[in-house]
């Protein structure tokens, strides 16, 4: 009877043998009646993707010095060369997985008859007698092709069928590649355990050195760990880490000195495992990269936008080098006036590189830490890059002014400066009283009947603004804050999820545009300062210096930079703000810190005081600082110190000025571009030359300005919001 059962599992053998043998040298289609959710063209893609070992590596982001930020990645692997490989370790992997390799033609027929007995015999597949070949196969599916749990199950799964695909692909691939190019995309691409995948990663996990430094002991070890990474992890079972090693040191004596006479195990087993006191994990992702977080999420953010995701950076090794300047990014953080742990309240600063030809991001700092723990004020929201706030005030009058100075008018043309504006197809709502379908606007405080463009920069009246806006059109200003930095308020549903703000705006005509009070991407608002300081000439703000992939150079497509403002237009406005500083609204923050520098700048307060704004330029610093609730509670907030209040005392001047003073302290000093010959003011409303002297209490500044009147001074306080924002900045 026992001999009538040997003799079944023979011709089982022999059988199955043949079976075996038909599928290796026939065509794939023969595969057909296996479950295997392949087809041919998905296998002969398969295939292609072997033989090109391309896997999953580290993508690493660099500084603009060239130290690292951080790390991206799946899998930690780093493709190397073979001649970066110790020979050790290759003859360990082969001595103890595939001690045939160098014979076999992908398929080791002897080993596989063998188990293929065993497997019958038992009556399931217990023994599975893979070479490095089928391995390599097998790996490669699981962890490079398998799009989902079920693919990543039929790479692994125990059955004939796997094993016939591995068998087929692995025949045709060592028909494609010499055994040394087989043998260096199996190290490369392997689990080492412990986070490492490939032989590089994981001589640098537990040794602390390359795969080309490797010793005798340190590659058994490793070849060992291929066999179970999990039961034989030499920091949690040393003692089986130690008896696998020594069993490879066995098998290297075996194969290797069977042709050198070298006793391996001898040599060696009585050696200590050797490894690292921890295992060399590696950084991975922008939560581990402290404040510069902010600015690492935005590189993600911009690489995704330009078809990089994070999907295609960890599924490759991609070089990274930013334009983050860690020097500037310290300066900017120390310049920041506002409370880490102030809750509520973030207060923002990104610096632009003012050039004509390029927009580098210098620095993107938040008063707010970058982090997960809530209770220390950590935020990982995108507080720097985004549409965010609730607006930049009179920042924005920057804007209708400069499309009035586009469309003919002079930077001392005299405007009207009158206490209350009622204007209908504008919005509606507003100052107190106002009428059904009306958008009413009040300033606070006594200004004079009139002043010039420059001085109601400097002053920022509201209802001057309001008139201006609706003489040279709603539309034209919006397209101007488009052109001038504000890229994201045309992007579909930035209003509300389907209309743009831009067209929003537009299409209700909103006079309240003029007052800022939309919510505003902090970087491209200081995009706007650059833009301006780089004489009207528009650039995409950019985070990435140069970019390789495998070694190879990636180009990034950029827009190319745009003169949005003429060279005259720009000079001009950039002559009416440079008054802001020296006696409108940010003149007390600038006195204060003896800031004397020629600087282009507006302060912008919104409605209820629930955020602030300062953007300031000149031909070496360009920046803006905004200083916004980002909790889940908005509340009004107060100066000195920053923080929600129930009253609201906090203007452009205050916090947002200082801050963005003490940040252009650090740089070399600026200058402004002149106005070849000053522009006549054209015919007004003002009276012989009156001066208002006033005291603008949200800035703390001293206004001295043309007004109308017949020689007499007229004081008066600026205290509370108008309709939308808080005149006076």
């Amino acid at each position: 009877m026992r001999s009538l059962r040997a003799l079944g599992t023979l011709l089982a053998t022999i059988l199955v043998a043949g079976v075996l043998c038909a599928v290796a040298i026939a065509p794939l289609a023969g595969l057909g009646g296996i479950a295997i959710a392949r087809t041919q063209q998905t296998m002969e893609e398969g295939l292609a993707d072997l033989s090109s070992g391309d896997a999953p590596g580290v993508t690493t982001i660099y500084d603009a010095n060239g130290n690292v930020l951080t790390h991206l990645y799946d899998q930690r692997r780093y493709a190397v060369k073979s001649a970066d490989i110790s020979q050790h370790m290759k003859d360990a992997i082969v001595a103890i997985e595939d001690r045939r390799f160098y014979e076999h033609d992908g398929v080791d027929w002897t080993g596989t008859l063998r188990a293929m007995g065993t497997n019958l015999l038992s009556g399931a597949v217990e023994q599975g007698a893979s070479t490095l070949d089928q391995q390599y196969v097998k790996n490669y599916l699981y962890l490079i092709e398998a799009d989902d749990e079920a693919e990543q199950a039929a790479a692994v799964e125990t059955s004939y069928a796997r094993k016939l695909r591995e068998m087929k692909m692995a025949s045709e691939l060592d028909k494609q590649l010499t055994k040394d190019e087989i043998l260096t995309r199996y190290l490369n691409l392997v689990p080492f355990g412990n986070g490492a995948f490939g032989v590089e990663a994981a001589a640098r996990t537990y040794f602390g050195v390359s795969a080309r430094e490797l010793t005798v002991p340190q590659a058994a070890l490793l070849a060992g760990l291929v066999q179970s990474t999990t039961a034989l992890n030499p920091y949690t079972n040393p003692e089986g880490a130690l008896t696998r090693r020594n069993t490879v040191l066995q098998a290297m004596t075996q194969v290797v000195g069977a042709s050198t006479g070298q006793d391996y195990y001898a040599q060696y087993g009585s050696e200590p495992l050797g490894v690292l006191e921890n295992p060399d994990r590696l950084t991975n992702g922008c939560i581990v990269t402290g404040d510069n977080g902010f600015f690492c999420d935005y590189v993600l953010s911009y690489l995704a936008s330009k078809g990089f995701d994070e999907e295609r950076l960890t599924s490759s090794s991609f070089e990274i080098h930013t334009t983050l300047n860690p020097d500037i990014q310290a300066r900017m953080k120390n310049a920041l006036t506002a409370s880490p742990g102030t809750v509520g309240v973030s207060q923002t600063l990104d610096v632009v590189e003012p050039s004509a030809t390029s927009r580098d991001v210098l620095a993107m700092v938040s008063s707010r830490s970058y982090g997960l723990d809530e209770e220390q004020g950590q935020t990982v929201l995108p507080l720097t890059a985004s549409n965010l706030g609730a607006g930049a005030g009179s920042v924005f009058k920057i804007f209708t002014a400069a499309t009035a100075i586009e469309e003919g008018m002079s930077i001392d043309t005299q405007l009207p400066v009158p206490a209350r504006v009622e204007k209908y197809g504008m919005g509606t709502g507003g100052a107190a009283g106002c009428p059904p379908g009306a958008y009413c606007v009040v300033n606070s405080g006594n200004y004079a009947a009139s002043m010039s463009l420059r001085d109601g920069l400097a002053y920022s009246p509201n209802t001057t603004f309001v008139n201006l806006i609706e003489q040279v059109g709603v539309d034209d200003v919006v397209d101007m804050a488009v052109d001038l930095g504000l890229r994201s308020y045309e992007k579909a549903g930035s209003y509300d999820g389907e209309t743009s703000i831009a067209a929003y705006v537009k299409d209700n005509n909103l006079g309240s545009f003029t007052l800022g009070p939309m919510p505003v991407d902090p970087l491209e608002l200081s995009n706007v300062a650059a833009t301006l300081a780089a004489g009207g000439t528009w650039c995409e703000p950019t985070p990435i210096a140069s970019i390789t992939e495998r070694g190879n150079p990636v180009r990034i497509k950029r827009p190319a930079c745009e003169r949005v403002l003429s060279p005259t237009v720009t000079t001009a406005l950039t002559t009416a703000l440079s008054q802001d500083t020296v006696k409108g609204t940010g003149a007390e923050a600038a006195r204060a810190a003896g800031w004397t520098t020629p600087t282009a700048a507006k302060t912008g307060t919104t409605e209820s005081h629930t955020s602030a704004a300062f953007l300031g330029y000149n031909s070496t610093f360009a920046a803006a600082t905004y200083v916004f609730n980002d909790g889940a509670t908005s509340a009004p907030l107060c100066t000195s110190p920053l923080r929600q209040c129930q009253w609201g005392d906090l203007y452009g001047g205050d916090e947002p000025a200082r801050a963005w003073i003490n940040a252009a302290s650090t740089f070399p000093a600026g200058t402004l571009p002149q106005m070849a010959t000053p522009t006549p003011p054209r015919t007004g409303t003002t009276g012989g030359g009156a001066t208002n002297t006033g005291t603008n209490t949200g800035a703390g500044a001293t206004n001295t300005g043309n007004a109308a009147g017949t020689g007499t001074n007229s004081t008066g306080t600026n205290t509370s919001a108008g309709a939308t924002t808080t005149d006076g900045g």
